[in-house]
């Protein structure tokens, strides 16, 4: 989150550009989170219930 305060800060957001901008951002980071949880835990090719995700969504 800090950081995306500091992408605000360096672009001079205003407060609607900032919600638009963060939920772009802070949608990638956990889009590469999930990336990475899927290649620790081996689940390629394989359906993830809600039970998992929600376990590792949890333990970040």
């Amino acid at each position: 989150m800090d950081e995306v305060e500091i992408i605000f800060e360096a672009m001079g957001c205003t407060g609607e550009n900032k919600t638009t901008l963060g939920t772009y951002v802070l949608r990638e980071e956990a889009n590469v989170w999930w990336k990475t949880v899927k290649l620790r835990i081996g689940v390629d090719g394989v359906a993830i219930v809600w039970e998992i995700f929600k376990r590792e969504f949890l333990r970040k």
